[in-house]
């Protein structure tokens, strides 16, 4: 670690759980961040500024007016912009020290799984149950750890599926994938602004926690925030022996998933669509 970045993270660094020690294993962590919008914001400013080595951003939208309510990346003069490339620019010029790939592009199948496969943590800031799904898969099939939020009018949630962890549950074994589930999107209903900052908040500090090796995880655990009244419960959770993708006779292990997957995305079916 050079004195310039002794001098950046000292804060961190005076904290007993943390330490140097810690900090070293954030600077080599490398993070997929999938959306880039009310909660990939947050999430990632805290994440770069923090020394998150390397962040790759992906987003296959661009900078709306309607997202400055809340898309905290993204600035008025950068409108009409990649989300990704956006949001480059704004982590670069909070922490130029570490290595940050943008990708403008719908993520699935193949394409999707090699990028869980380089990733050290994945955080799912998307804003639909197919993408989530998708990621979910990936996850599992290269047990890695996934922070998952998801907010929507005054309502928020956040879990980690820690998919490093033989007894880890993992997304679709508390919400499991269905065809009569009912999309409900911002664009029509609607979001709390800082609801998505409290979401993306935490889950960039799940993110460090699993990064640094500190402290426990929400794996088995939901919080569910109302921001109306600002209260936090919590359901607790485990693992479905029986679940189609964790389980142990699931094709998603083997791999075998992603022919099916590669299929979906080639027809647009089953390709992610990002907040």
């Amino acid at each position: 670690m050079t004195d310039d970045q002794l001098l950046r993270y000292s804060r961190h660094i005076l904290l007993d759980a943390l330490g140097i020690e810690g900090q070293q294993r954030i600077l080599s962590t490398h993070a997929l961040i999938v959306g880039a919008g009310g909660l990939g914001s947050p999430a990632a400013l805290y994440l770069a500024s923090a020394g998150i080595g390397r962040i790759t951003l992906v987003d296959d939208d661009s900078v709306d007016f309607t997202n400055l309510q809340r898309q905290i990346l993204h600035t008025q003069d950068r409108v009409g912009l990649p989300k990704a490339e956006s949001g480059r620019q704004a982590l670069a010029a909070i922490n130029p020290e570490i290595t940050i790939v943008p990708l403008q592009q719908r993520l699935g199948g193949s394409e999707l799984d090699a990028l869980v496969a380089s990733a050290d943590i994945v955080l799912d800031c998307t804003d639909n149950f197919t993408t989530r799904h998708a990621i979910n898969r990936a996850c599992v099939h290269h047990k890695k750890p996934l922070v998952s939020g998801a907010a929507i009018r005054f309502d928020g949630q956040i879990s980690v599926y820690d998919l490093s962890r033989d007894d880890s549950p993992c997304y679709h074994c508390l919400f499991p994938e269905a065809e009569d589930v009912e999309e409900v999107r911002c664009a029509v209903m609607g979001v709390f602004a800082p609801l998505t900052g409290i979401i993306g908040t935490m889950q960039a500090a799940e993110a460090l926690k699993l990064a640094a090796g500190i402290g426990e995880s929400l794996t088995g655990r939901l919080l569910l925030l109302d921001a109306l009244s600002m209260e936090w419960r919590t359901v607790k959770f485990r693992r479905d022996p029986g679940c189609a993708v964790c389980g142990p006779n699931s094709a998603v292990r083997s791999g075998e998933y992603l022919v099916q997957a590669d299929a979906d995305h080639e027809s647009a079916a089953g390709a992610c669509r990002l907040a």
